[in-house]
């Protein structure tokens, strides 16, 4: 492994949770023909921290509930990076995302 280990990434996340208030309040103009999605920042893999997410390990309840797969086609290209560049590309890929009209959940 090279000197940067951070990594972006993205979950898809189960229609359903379009239901859930805090998820609509945050996404008041989504899309319902978009996928709805998490994204996350990490010093492990991506399918390290999603699998931790599902088992509840320092999860986010909004992956542990609703998430489904990775996305890795929405991150790989940008990985890895220092924590700094990786915390900046979290924000920035987060509001692209939603101004393109998906729903996003970020922590």
């Amino acid at each position: 492994m090279g000197p940067y280990h951070h990594n972006v990434y993205v979950v898809e996340l189960d229609p359903s949770v379009r239901d859930n208030l805090r998820f609509v309040k945050a996404n008041p103009n989504c899309s319902t023909k978009l996928p709805c999605l998490y994204i996350g920042l990490t010093g492990l893999t991506p399918e390290e921290r999603f699998a931790r997410h599902k088992a509840g390990v320092q999860d986010s309840y909004i992956v542990k509930r609703y998430g489904l797969r990775l996305l890795p086609e929405m991150y790989e290209y940008l990985n890895p990076m220092p924590y700094e560049a990786a915390a900046e590309m979290e924000v920035e890929l987060a509001e692209d995302l939603r101004a393109a009209g998906h729903g996003v959940w970020q922590n």
